[in-house]
């Protein structure tokens, strides 16, 4: 008999893929990708691979999450990046 896991928000579904994302993370990390952190590979995978599945299973991510390409991956978050808006900090030295 099959059972399908039921998630009620995308909070649950990303702490359930949580430990594939860390262990990836540990990977990524071991090849000089220290500024990739979990959020980005999640983030990644929803804007560009999951928003277009359909029926899409939990086995479907977690080979998504091992199997990503990396070179894109890094891209993804360099662009990211560069849209973060760096302020001096201000006061006293």
């Amino acid at each position: 008999m099959f059972n399908e896991i039921k998630f009620k928000n995308l909070t649950e579904l990303y702490e359930r893929i949580l430990p594939a994302l860390k262990s990836k993370v540990r990977e990524i990390h071991k090849n000089n990708l220290s500024y990739i952190q979990e959020e980005d590979i999640w983030n990644y995978l929803k804007d560009y691979k999951w928003n277009k599945t359909r029926s899409l299973d939990l086995g479907d991510m977690v080979n998504d999450i091992f199997n990503i390409d990396l070179n894109e991956l890094d891209d993804y978050v360099k662009n990211e990046m560069k849209k973060i808006k760096r302020n001096i900090k201000q006061g006293e030295i």
